[in-house]
């Protein structure tokens, strides 16, 4: 785990009442694709990603790195989450661990990203222990911002970026708000 901390990785699958998160495999391909492609999902990311380019970048099993993991639903995979070190797509979060998430539009409104991404920040704070985590969103994504204040994100500023406005949110272990 060179770009979290570290620990090994991969990690054992992690376990939550409903969903397994665990790292891709080739099987994942056809759902990442459908991820990238989804209008819905590329609302607030700057739109999807044509299909063929995504077959094309997507040859085989999607990447695995550490702190990216598959979220499976009854042997569905029905998102991702990313915990990356942030490189620089944000001054506010370089150097930093961001917490990324996508789901496919059938999966929302179940509490999966909640589930899902609250056992990879109890993961990561085994993992990397008080370090925190960030989180930045487009303040017009009502979901991902009610997700961020579920998880115990606290906004640390707004910015525009990307022709949108930001939030920028901070996060500390044992930060989960009920």
């Amino acid at each position: 785990m060179t770009e979290l901390g570290p620990g090994a990785w991969p990690p054992a699958p992690i376990r939550t009442e409903r969903l397994v998160l665990r790292e891709p495999e080739a099987r994942d391909r056809a759902a990442v694709i459908e991820l990238f492609a989804s209008p819905e999902v590329g609302t607030y990311l700057g739109g999807p990603r044509p299909r063929d380019e995504l077959e094309r970048e997507i040859p085989g099993a999607p990447s695995r790195r550490p702190g990216r993991f598959m979220v499976d639903l009854d042997g569905a995979v029905i998102g991702q989450i990313t915990l990356y070190r942030e490189t620089g797509h944000l001054r506010q979060a370089a150097g930093k661990a961001e917490l990324g998430y996508l789901f496919l539009p059938e999966a929302w409104g179940c509490g999966y990203a909640t589930e899902a991404c609250a056992a990879a920040l109890d993961w990561f704070a085994d993992a990397c222990p008080g370090e925190p985590v960030v989180l930045a969103t487009q303040t017009a994504n009502v979901r991902s911002m009610r997700l961020a204040a579920k998880l115990g994100f606290i906004e640390a500023e707004r910015f525009e970026a990307y022709g949108a406005e930001q939030w920028f949110g901070m996060w500390s272990p044992g930060a989960l708000s009920d």
